[in-house]
């Protein structure tokens, strides 16, 4: 299963876990850390990371 794993407690917005929960039944996942660790290895193999971290996003700004 692809390496050793470690438990991390992280927080998320209610939008944010629900996102990961709707991924985990559309693509058949085993659980949220599953579907975070895939979009982890995207990002780190993949993604742009200026887009990333440098374009401002505030979904959840008040």
């Amino acid at each position: 299963m692809g390496g050793i794993k470690q438990k991390y407690s992280l927080e998320l917005n209610e939008d944010q876990m629900e996102w990961l929960q709707k991924m985990v039944s559309q693509y058949a996942l085993d659980d949220e850390g599953k579907a975070l660790r895939i979009i982890l290895d995207y990002v780190q193999d993949e993604a742009d990371l200026d887009t990333v971290f440098e374009v401002i996003r505030c979904n959840h700004c008040d």
